[in-house]
């Protein structure tokens, strides 16, 4: 029997042929892979560009009856983007669900293939193996520079320890500040971000949209890279060219 990054039995009904994805990321995934299964995402899931599938909601409120309606043979979520409340009512529903959870760059490619192969019945996709070699030759080192990477701006929170994103960044030559903090999206006052004694500022533009104009302007004095919230914190085909988009932006 599969289970899902949890730990969580996965039986399938039968053949996979209906899904719904509650992720902007696993949505690209499937897409990309068997754009045929997929027949639900939420409102934030923007790639590919032309996807044409029922919108069922937010990743933090999807509508559950909508998405038991459709009655999927699986719903992908994810244990940080999605409520534990809206996957128990799924479940509780009838509704199988495969559940992932990645912090690192090795556990998104394990994940991913894991869910492709195992929950949705497919065979490795190309892309995969290709985001593979993108990123073989980055691996976790000494870092060149120190960042803060906000994330939101009202009220100002960073990433913490712990995340996808930080440990991309890292195998890019910049050590997230706040890595050792508790949390993991800490709210950090802009006074301190401002003495926190960084190299170089970070801004993705999501899940705030940080911009050449709002942004940069707060952080007086240190370098400010503008970067691809897609590229820096999706895991799946954006991952095929993320390493070179990022360095080009991390470039200063």
């Amino acid at each position: 029997m599969a289970v899902d990054d949890l730990g969580a039995p996965f039986t399938p009904r039968g053949a996979v042929r209906r899904v719904v994805s509650l992720v902007p990321s696993l949505t690209e995934s499937l897409a990309e892979t068997a754009p045929e299964l997929l027949i639900g995402a939420t409102d934030w899931c923007t790639h590919p560009e032309e996807l044409s599938v029922r919108r069922l909601g937010g990743t933090k409120n999807p509508d559950v009856a909508a998405i038991a309606g459709l009655r999927p043979d699986l719903v992908l979520a994810n244990e940080e983007e999605n409520r534990q409340a809206d996957i128990e009512a799924l479940r509780s529903a009838g509704v199988p669900v495969w559940v992932t959870r990645i912090r690192t760059l090795d556990e998104a490619f394990d994940s991913l293939r894991r869910m492709l192969t195992s929950a949705c019945g497919l065979a490795e996709p190309g892309w995969l193996a290709a985001a593979e070699r993108a990123w073989s030759s980055a691996e976790p080192g000494t870092a060149q520079r120190r960042a803060v990477i906000p994330i939101w701006r009202k009220p100002w929170m960073v990433l913490g320890r712990d995340t996808f994103a930080g440990d991309l960044l890292l195998r890019l030559g910049v050590r997230n500040i706040y890595a050792g903090h508790p949390e993991r999206y800490p709210k950090i006052a802009l006074p301190e971000l401002l003495t926190a004694g960084a190299d170089l500022v970070v801004l993705p533009d999501e899940p705030y949209r940080f911009t050449a104009e709002d942004g940069p302007g707060f952080f007086p004095g240190t370098p400010a890279a503008l970067v691809s919230g897609r590229h820096l914190t999706w895991y799946g085909p954006s991952l095929v060219e993320a390493r070179s988009a990022l360095d080009a932006a991390l470039a200063m």
